[in-house]
C-alpha cells in the first residue's frame, strides 16, 4: 500500500495538487515502517503485562521524543523536508524497540519464543479480544472523512480548517483516556486470573474517578483556553475560522466524560474476557451512531450540529455501555449466588 497506493488513499482524503505531492511523499515513508510500528505496539504490550510497565513508558516517551527531535535534525539542518519528516517518525519505533531490548534478551523475562503447535482456539480468541481496539483505531479515520465533507460542504476550507483544530486537540485528549485504560488493563487482567473481584472494583473504580477528574480539567481547559489554542492553528488571524473553531471547541468537547467513560469501560470488559459487550460499545461509538448523528444533526441545525454530533453519540453509547455493566454486574452476582 505503501509504493503503490499512497495516492488513490490520500485522493479518497480529499488530497489535491501540491498537498497531494507532499502528503504522498510522508505516507509512502511511513507506510514502508509500518512493520515496526506493529511490532512496537505488540512489544510495549507485552512489556508492560510482563511486569514492567516502567520500561514500556520509558520506551514510549523515548520513542516519542526522538521524533521530535529527529524531526529538528532531519527537517533544518539535514535540509530533507517531508521525507526527513516521515524519517523521523519512523524510526521512533525502532529506537523504543531498542529501549525495550534488554527485557527481551535477558532471561529474566516471561515471556520468550519457544516451539509450538499452533492452536486455532487460542489463535481465533486473541482475534475476537482484539476487534475493539481495531475498530476504535480504524473507526477515527473513516469519522474524520466523513466529517470533513460534511463540514466542507457547510462552510468550506474554513469549516475543514476549524476541523482540524478540534480534530487535532481530540486525538491528545482521546490518547489520555486510552493511557488510562491501558494503564488499568494490566492490573484488571491479573486481578481477573486470581478471582479478586475486589481488586478489580477497585482499580475500575480509580479508573472512572480519574477519568472524571481529568475530564472536568480538560474541559475547563479548552473552554477558557479556546481562543489560545485556536490562535496555534490560525497563523493569519481569520476572523470567521476563528469563530468557528472556538465555538466548536466549546461544543465537541462536553463529550469528555462520556466519551471517557465508554472507552475505559471498552478496555474494562476486554480484561476480564467479557468481548461481546466491548465489540458493542466500540462498533456503536466507532462509526454506527456518530455518523448518522452527524449527517442528522448537521442538517438540522448546520455547523452547530456538526460539532454536537460527537458529544451526542458518546453520551448515547455511555448509556447502552452503562445498561451492559449493570447487568454483567447482576449476572456476576448472579453466577455466585
Amino acid at each position: 500500500m505503501g509504493a503503490f497506493g499512497s495516492g488513490p488513499v490520500l485522493s479518497l482524503f480529499g488530497a489535491k495538487g501540491e498537498v497531494l505531492i507532499i502528503s504522498r511523499t510522508y505516507l509512502t515513508v511511513l507506510l514502508f515502517f509500518s512493520p515496526a510500528f506493529l511490532m512496537n505496539y505488540m512489544l510495549l504490550a507485552f512489556v508492560r503485562n510482563d511486569g514492567a510497565p516502567q520500561l514500556s513508558m520509558a520506551a514510549m516517551i523515548g520513542g516519542s521524543l526522538s521524533n521530535v527531535f529527529l524531526d529538528w535534525v532531519f527537517i533544518f539542518p539535514c535540509g530533507m523536508g517531508i521525507f526527513g519528516a516521515a524519517l523521523a517518525t519512523g524510526l521512533a519505533p525502532l529506537i523504543s524497540m531498542l529501549i525495550l531490548s534488554p527485557h527481551l534478551i535477558r532471561r529474566k523475562n516471561g515471556f520468550h519464543f519457544i516451539k509450538c503447535r499452533p492452536e486455532g482456539m487460542l489463535f481465533l480468541n486473541m482475534i475476537v479480544t482484539g476487534i475493539p481496539s481495531l475498530i476504535t483505531e480504524t473507526s477515527s479515520g473513516i469519522v474524520m472523512i466523513v466529517f470533513n465533507s460534511i463540514l466542507l460542504s457547510l462552510m468550506g476550507n474554513v469549516g475543514v480548517a476549524a476541523y482540524s483544530v478540534i480534530a487535532n486537540l481530540s486525538l491528545v485528549v482521546i490518547a489520555i483516556y486510552t493511557g488510562l485504560a491501558q494503564g488499568i488493563q494490566p492490573l484488571i487482567s491479573r486481578s481477573y486470573g486470581r478471582k479478586d473481584a475486589e481488586n478489580i472494583r477497585a482499580f475500575f473504580c480509580y479508573a472512572m474517578t480519574a477519568m472524571a477528574a481529568l475530564s472536568f480539567a480538560i474541559y475547563a481547559i479548552v473552554y477558557a483556553g479556546a481562543p489560545q489554542i485556536t490562535a496555534i492553528f490560525n497563523s493569519e488571524n481569520n476572523a470567521l475560522l476563528k469563530e468557528t473553531a472556538e465555538s466548536g471547541l466549546r461544543l465537541y468537547f462536553t463529550a469528555c466524560p462520556f466519551a471517557g467513560f465508554n472507552i475505559i469501560l471498552s478496555v474494562y470488559f476486554t480484561s476480564v474476557e467479557h468481548s461481546w459487550p466491548a465489540h458493542i460499545i466500540s462498533i456503536l461509538r466507532g462509526f454506527l451512531i456518530i455518523i448518522p448523528t452527524a449527517f442528522l444533526l448537521a442538517f438540522a441545525a448546520g455547523i452547530s450540529g456538526a460539532w454536537c454530533a460527537f458529544p451526542a453519540a458518546e453520551f448515547f453509547v455511555s448509556g447502552v455501555a452503562l445498561i451492559l455493566f449493570l447487568k454483567s454486574r447482576q449476572q456476576g452476582t448472579t453466577e455466585k449466588r
